[in-house]
Formats: structure tokens, sequence, C-alpha cells
């Protein structure tokens, strides 16, 4: 229906007095714009930008920040007129970000925050059998860049805190300073009648001790908006589960509402677990939730769903006093977190195609990847990612959207947005059996505390939101998948090794490990980022860890000019966003030596990333008893760059990507120098045994055999 969109821009405000609200403007000379997708691309389509991944053109981007940018579509209202008990309702399901919306040149109302829906009931504005234009208007999103109470905060570009909009697009690190406008998640008018589902929630509620059988539940949440809960006939909900493997049993439900909630049990006998690829099968079943009044059909709900438990375990580990546990536990086994960090896969994340990500979680599943952690900076993502990782057995923690900063906690109207936005999210992605984990923010509380060390009670803006708002919401709304407060969180200082996750920043950053009360202490020699500083980490779930590396010679040449193709050119540090530029050389003196060409940079780079996070992993698995879990800094790139990535933006793997998939192999041999001499470790994380034998062969560059020696080995499952 919402078909051939137009867009133009102005100078903030002169868009209403030009008429572009009106149903009668003529927009013929406005350009054509893909919804969902946003401005920066359709600029790139006619020519009015370059591509800003291609050497600095990022920075002649800027002036879009500036304009107010409008959006116009006519369509027709629907084809027969509404019945009684009928409404239509115009759903935005994401607008990027201050936007004030008209309907035939009536004013619906505004918006003012890119991770919630927004619905308007129009049943009195659309006209039925006619044209009907649709305007929209986005602000400048530096035009709210400002608290009422004079909040100043701290962080990366900190102006972003003031707007719940993705954090990255205003630059990180890793990221240019691109921050989007427009529809970046698909509209609809919905014909409704009656009553309607406004809620299902699928949930395990236990299981046997053997595994043979399962109580599961389905919440289904219901608005009756043109009737009520006592009318005659009443409403009836019938909820249906399908097993996907043939000749099972289909489970089949019918109840009647008697209040807008309803929960129904299902008994499941011998039902087909979902589990994480690399422990078993992610088996889902096909959930049908239907609600009907009489032999009308008023709302239906379908998706897929897995039969799982999940759990976080931080009980005390008994085998190093004053620690606790922090690790996943799935159906009942505890398993090890082999996983990466995931940022957005585009800058323009209205514009990413289902097939790439199916390319980077496949390559994800392919890396003996279980877990993936949705950073905090970035955006929950797009419904094609959670289907993926559900399909694929690849468990997600799920960052809220608070990163490296303070946000302000005590502003009424900033509150009520972030409490919309968790509702709808957590509703929203609550059913999915990948989801392992709601987690409060990205460093917040550990930067806060290492900059304010010497001010105890001075505690980091946004703590209602991590320490209330969103496990109060979670817990109404959920209630099955555990809360986390941050990460890292727990112990003595926020990152500390005896509880909770942890951020190992030494390596590459020189961040020394401390206390509470202490001031920070970098090091940022080679020998004080090496990553033989990760044998040093006993943290019991490594959150973050990594080291940068240069992509292929071919993603380069596509986004810098042919005369800048050498190392530290002006283009090629622009595609470095962290300071400063020659940081790697640290990690290159201490691996490989310093690089004398661009081939050099782009080898000594990779092998120095690749070495390192193998390094780390090794070890971090080789403390499985006490170590839960490893996720590198990060799986992938929003745009062509110098990163920590293992896969660039093009989903081209680093040399780190190859050697990632092979120290995370379900069973790994891995050498460690102890005081005695070279001691070979193996770690089993499948469930079955493994009896083998283990053929050591120590050799010179040369030949000279030095030893050959074979040992039977027998590890238990797990």
């Amino acid at each position: 229906m919402f078909n051939e969109w137009k867009l133009k821009d102005f100078t903030p405000g002169e868009g209403h007095s030009s008429g572009a609200s009106s149903a009668t403007l003529a927009d013929e000379d406005w350009h054509d714009i893909a919804v969902p997708g946003d401005v920066h691309r359709a600029l790139i389509a006619v020519g009015r930008i370059e591509d800003p991944f291609y050497d600095q053109n990022e920075f002649n981007c800027a002036w879009i920040e500036e304009r107010e940018w409008w959006y116009r579509v006519h369509f027709d209202g629907t084809d027969s007129a509404l019945r009684v008990g009928e409404r239509l309702r115009l759903v935005f399901h994401g607008l990027d970000t201050f936007a004030t919306i008209w309907l035939n040149g009536v004013e619906l109302g505004r918006h003012h925050n890119m991770f919630t829906e927004l619905v308007f009931d129009v049943t009195d504005y659309l006209h039925p059998g006619q044209q009907n234009v649709l305007a929209l208007c986005f602000d400048p999103p530096m035009a709210h860049a400002s608290d009422p109470s004079g909040f100043i905060p701290w962080g990366r570009n900190p102006e972003r805190v003031y707007m719940r909009k993705a954090q990255f697009g205003f630059g990180w690190d890793w990221g240019p300073r691109l921050p989007t406008v427009g529809i970046w998640r698909p509209v609809e008018l919905r014909r409704e009648r009656l009553a309607r589902i406004t809620g299902v929630h699928f949930y395990t509620v236990e299981r046997a001790a053997d595994n043979q059988s399962a109580l599961v539940a389905v919440k289904v949440e219901v608005e009756p908006f043109a009737t009520d809960l006592q009318s005659t006939p009443p409403l009836i909900v019938n909820v249906r589960l399908s097993s996907p493997v043939g000749g099972r049993e289909v489970i089949e439900q019918i109840v009647t509402i008697a209040s807008p909630e309803a929960i129904i049990y299902l008994s499941v006998k011998r039902p087909d677990w979902w589990w994480t690829h690399d422990l078993g099968t992610p088996v889902l079943y096909d959930l049908e939730v239907t609600l009907n009044q009489g032999d009308v059909t008023l709302d239906q709900q379908k998706r897929q769903v897995g039969i799982r438990m999940i759990e976080l375990d931080q009980s005390p580990d008994p085998e190093e006093p004053g620690t606790r546990f922090f690790r996943f536990v799935l159906n009942g086994v505890s398993l090890f977190a082999k996983r990466a960090n995931w940022i957005p896969a585009d800058s323009f994340v209205g514009s990413i195609s289902d097939a790439r990500y199916e390319t980077l979680l496949t390559a994800t599943r392919d890396g003996n990847m279980n877990m993936l952690r949705v950073w905090g900076g970035g955006i929950y993502e797009h419904d094609v990612f959670y289907n993926l990782c559900d399909s694929l057995g690849i468990l997600v923690w799920q960052d809220f959207l608070f990163s490296c900063a303070s946000y302000p906690d005590h502003n009424a109207e900033y509150t009520r947005e972030v409490q919309a936005e968790v509702d709808y999210q957590v509703r929203r992605l609550r059913s999915h059996p990948c989801l392992a984990l709601w987690c409060g923010n990205n460093e917040n509380q550990w930067l806060h505390e290492m900059q304010f060390w010497a001010q105890p009670e001075y505690h980091a803006p946004g703590a209602l939101y991590y320490n209330h708002l969103l496990p109060e919401t979670v817990a109404r709304l959920d209630g099955h998948v555990p809360y986390w407060p941050g990460s890292p969180y727990g112990g003595d200082d926020y990152n500390s090794m005896e509880d909770g996750d942890r951020h190992n920043w030494q390596v590459w950053h020189g961040m020394q490990p401390r206390r509470f009360g202490e001031p920070p202490v970098l090091d940022q020699s080679a020998s004080g980022v090496s990553f033989s500083h990760c044998t040093e980490d006993v943290g019991r779930f490594i959150s973050e860890f990594g080291m940068h590396a240069s992509p292929v010679l071919e993603t380069l040449r596509r986004c810098i000019p042919a005369d800048q193709l050498f190392h530290h050119s002006p283009s090629m540090d622009h595609h470095n966003k962290d300071n400063p530029k020659n940081k790697g050389d640290n990690l290159m003196l201490t691996c490989t030596g310093l690089p004398e060409s661009l081939e050099e940079y782009i080898d000594f780079s990779m092998i120095a990333q690749a070495e390192g996070l193998k390094y780390g992993i090794e070890h971090f698995r080789r403390r499985k008893s006490h170590c839960s879990g490893t996720l590198f800094w990060q799986l992938n790139d929003c745009w062509p760059v110098l990163s920590w990535s293992v896969l660039d933006y093009y989903g081209v793997g680093k040399a780190g990507y190859y050697y990632v998939r092979r120290a995370f192999a379900p069973a790994l041999a891995s050498f460690k120098s102890g005081a005695d001499g070279l001691e070979l470790w193996i770690t089993n994380d499948r469930l079955s045994e493994i009896s083998d034998t283990a053929i050591v062969h120590w050799a010179t560059f040369s030949g000279q055999v030095l030893l050959h020696e074979e040992i039977q080995v027998r590890i238990p499952g797990n």
C-alpha cells in the first residue's frame, strides 16, 4: 500500500510553511526514496552525495544533520466501508528519530524514539476508496540535544545521550559520524475488528530431570476495543503448538478469555529441546495463536518457538574461594560461551538486507561460536537477526541501548521514553529461544567509577535505569530470561576478576587491573599492551577483549583512493577511528615486528590479531572449570575500516576469523608454558567423552625432531 515515497529537505521550519504537510502539495520534483531505508542511501542513489565510506567523504555529509527532512506518500484508502466494530490503525515500526506525522493535512502526533513503534487510530482521518496523503517531517537531531535541567553528560560525542537514537551513529572508535534519518522499519495500515492480540509470550516452565517431558506456557494478552470480556458470544483463544518432527502430536487448547491476559499451559511429552548448535539441534516448534468470537477470526499471530530453559549460575566457586561463577546453564547443561560482540552490520541500519544477516550469522555458526552479544551502542536488531539466531542455534546476550556515557535519569520526559522503549522491546523479543540475557548497559558504571574514583558517593547518572526501571520491567514482562545490570559488572571494581563479567582492555589499550577507590593506570608501552597479559586474567567471564587488524587489500581498494594506498596515508588513518593511529605498532612489535609496506601491514596486523585472539581464547578455555565464556571484540564492521573485527564490512574473514574458528572448536588441544616446561591441555565442550591419542611432535624449522610422543587421553563430556 505504501509505495513510491518521496523525499525533500528544507531549512528547519521551512517545510511546513511551504505546504509540505498539506494533502494538495505537488511533490513530483521530490526525490524517490525506499522505505524502509534512510536519507543517506537515497541521496547516494540520486547523486547528491558520494559514497560516505569512500576516502574522507564522511565529512561531506555533515550538512545532512542540519536539514529538515520530509517524506510523503500517496496511497488509496480501504476498498470497502468499515463495519460496526472495525477500526484502522496506522503503525510505524521504526522512525529515526524526531518526527511529526500528518494524514491528509491533519497532524496526528509526534515521535521521539528510534526504538519504539508509533501507532495512530486513523479511522476518522482516512478517506476510504480515495487517495490519501501521508507526510512526515524529521527534525535535525541536534535540535533536541539538550536537557532542560542543565544536565551535562560525559562520554564520546556526549550530545548523543540526550536522544533515544542509535548511539554509534555519532561516531565511535571504529565507526564514522553518520547519524541516520528516516523511516527505518516498515509502515502498515491494520484493519481490526472488535478485539486484537496485543502480546504472545511463550516460555518453558519446567523440565523433567531426564528431559523427557516439559511444561510450557503461552501467555496471551488481548485488547477488546469494540466489545468487552463479558460479551456474547465470548472471546475465545485457540493455541496450537506443532512439532517439527513427523509423527509427533499436535498440542491444541482452546480457552475463553475472561481477562485481558490468559496463561495457557501445555504439557509436551518427549520434547525436542532447543540447543545451541554445538550441543545439539536448535529445534523450533510452530506456534499459532488465534482470537475468535463465534465463527469469526478476529486476530492471529504465528511464530516459531523453542522449548528450552536458560539460567545464569552465580553460585560461589568452591575451588577458588572468594569468587563466584558467571555461567549460562542451558537445559541443565553448563556451557562455555564461545562468542563475539556484534555491532550494527551497516552504518545505515534501515538498509541492511536479510542476505547480509544470513552471511554474517552463518559465518558465526561456522566459526564455532555459540553466542553473540548485541552491544549497547547500536540497535535492537531487526527481526531477521533473532529469527536466524533461533534457527542457527546461537544464543543472544542483549544489551539495552546505553553505552560509554552518563544518561539523564532525572528528566521525566526522557524516563517515559526509556520506559516505553523497554516495554516494547522486552515484549517484542522475550519469546525468542536464542535470548540468553538482558543487560543494562555497556561500560557505563565502570567508566564512571574510573572517572570519579575519589567520589564513591557519586553514582553513575543512569543508575535509575540499570538498577530499577530495567530489571523491574524485565521481571514484569518476561521473568524467564536473566537480567544483569551492566557489562562489565561485579566485584571490587566493576571490572573484577572475582565476580561477574569482565572486559580485558589491558591488552590493546593498556588499562591496568585495579580496585574501587584506586586511580586508573595506563601502560601503553609494547610490553604493557602485549597479549601475553591474557594469561594473567583469571576472570569469570570475559565479555570483551580484542586487537586491531587491517582488512584484506581488496576491501581497502574499495574505500581508499589508489594514490593513498599506503600505511598512515590521510585516507588510511581516516579509516582508523582509534587514537593514536599508531597504537597497533606496539602489538606488532612483540609479535611480527613493524611493517615496511602496506602489504606487510595487512599481513602483520592480521597475524598479531590472530595470534592474540588464539592466545587469549586458549587460556580462557583452559580455565573452563572457573571461566565460563569469552566474547572477543568484535565480530563485524559497520563500514570498511581498520578495526577489531574478524569479518570486515563485506563479510571477508581476516586471519583472526580462521584462528578463532579453530580455537573455538568443540575439542581443543592447546599448549601452556609453565615453570616446569610445556603443558598440553585438552578441553572438551562436547557432552560426550573423548577417548583418543594425542600425537605431540616438536621440531625446529630446519626439521630437527626434538620430541615425538603419543599420549592416550580420556576427557569426560563438558
